[in-house]
């Protein structure tokens, strides 16, 4: 019994090496019988909300009647926006940055020397609509408020999508279509059938300008300075073949 102990040992141990290597085997030609896919979904859409921003600035030795000033063009923005059509409840004015301004000077020796030049006060109007073209037609005419003697520095406007949720669900069921019927034409071309889906990886989500050469980034890229823009996501499918 004590000598056939050894032999039982080494006869367990090859019979489990048999076993692994067996479903080794097994596994590796079963992951090779699959067929990986990538299908994209791709889509241009227009922007339905438009951000625009203005800033618009007084300058005085005295805080006082720089702040005055600047309340007498904030006033006339107002009044400006209202006539153009602008909802007021849109228009949103936000705190007042004031900064002291000095004059720098140096004499013929290289000193240095500052004097106190006023005060200044700026603050930034900001506008955030669905109604795009006439915040667009806004932006374009606000140097009108110049003649009304408003420092006013407009800015591009930046435009977003109010529908994103739904535009990506639409897309991510645009790019598992294209990815499954890609894999069908690799398995009819081997003369294979299509199996089950073994594993579904989504892509990153990217907005681009239209016809613009944007680069797509890793972490995916946002668009916010084109109306007209274009959405693509993929999707990386897995099959079987039977």
């Amino acid at each position: 019994m004590k000598k056939s102990l050894p032999a039982l040992i080494i006869a367990l141990g090859i019979f489990f090496s048999v076993l692994v290597l067996t479903y080794s085997y097994k596994n590796r030609n079963q992951a090779s019988n699959s067929i990986h896919v990538t299908g994209l979904g791709k889509k241009d859409f227009v922007s339905d909300l438009i951000v625009w921003n203005a800033s618009f600035s007084r300058k005085s030795f005295e805080l006082k009647d720089a702040y005055a000033a600047l309340k007498t063009d904030r006033e006339n923005i107002l009044e400006y926006l209202k006539t153009k059509g602008v909802n007021e409840k849109e228009i949103v004015f936000a705190s007042v940055d004031i900064n002291k301004e000095f004059e720098h000077s140096y004499d013929k020796d290289g000193n240095h020397s500052s004097r106190f030049s006023g005060y200044r006060l700026t603050q930034n109007v900001e506008i955030e609509s669905k109604e795009v073209e006439k915040i667009e037609e806004v932006a374009r005419e606000i140097t009108e408020l110049i003649n009304l003697g408003v420092e006013i520095y407009s800015r591009h406007p930046n435009y977003y999508y109010t529908q994103l949720s739904e535009l990506k669900i639409e897309m991510i069921a645009a790019a598992t279509e294209d990815a499954h019927t890609r894999a069908e034409q690799i398995a009819s071309n081997a003369g294979a059938r299509l199996g089950e889906l073994k594993n579904a990886q989504m892509g990153i989500f990217q907005i681009i300008g239209q016809n613009s050469n944007e680069d797509y980034s890793w972490g995916g890229t946002f668009n916010t300075a084109s109306k007209m823009k274009t959405a693509t996501i993929t999707m990386k499918l897995q099959f079987g073949v039977d």
